[in-house]
């Protein structure tokens, strides 16, 4: 079943909103290149934690389990990276979409720092520790 793209706007919206609570407002945001040594890192806790928030209210409402029970969208929290595992890698399917799936591209859509929060929440909560 596809959500309603009112409705997912909406829900991004909102989620934009509860994650960015303090934080500066960013804008033009474009698809970042791969990360090289220069590209920041997102794994402290606060950037973890706005992660989570972005994740739950834009992919978990819709698609992605948060307890990772099995659904129809792949479960982010195993080892099983159906396309590729790096942050880079996840970075990128988070920003492009898949063709032929429901996953949408979301780059342009959310800022690239909190894509990179949103890796880095995955990767902190992944039963796959590297």
């Amino acid at each position: 079943m596809k959500p309603n793209r009112l409705f997912v706007a909406a829900a991004l919206a909102a989620a934009w909103l509860v994650g960015s609570a303090g934080a500066t407002a960013q804008t033009g945001a474009s698809i970042a290149p791969p990360a090289t040594a220069a590209t920041p890192r997102f794994d402290a806790p606060s950037d973890i934690a706005r992660g989570r928030s972005i994740f739950i209210g834009t992919c978990g409402a819709y698609c992605h389990k948060i307890n990772g029970a099995n659904g129809d969208a792949p479960n982010l929290f195993d080892c099983d990276w159906l396309h590729g595992g790096s942050d880079d890698e996840v970075f990128h399917t988070i920003s492009h979409g898949v063709s032929g799936t429901r996953m949408v591209a979301f780059g342009g859509a959310i800022p690239d720092e909190d894509i990179r929060r949103i890796v880095a929440y995955l990767k902190s909560a992944s039963q796959c520790k590297k």
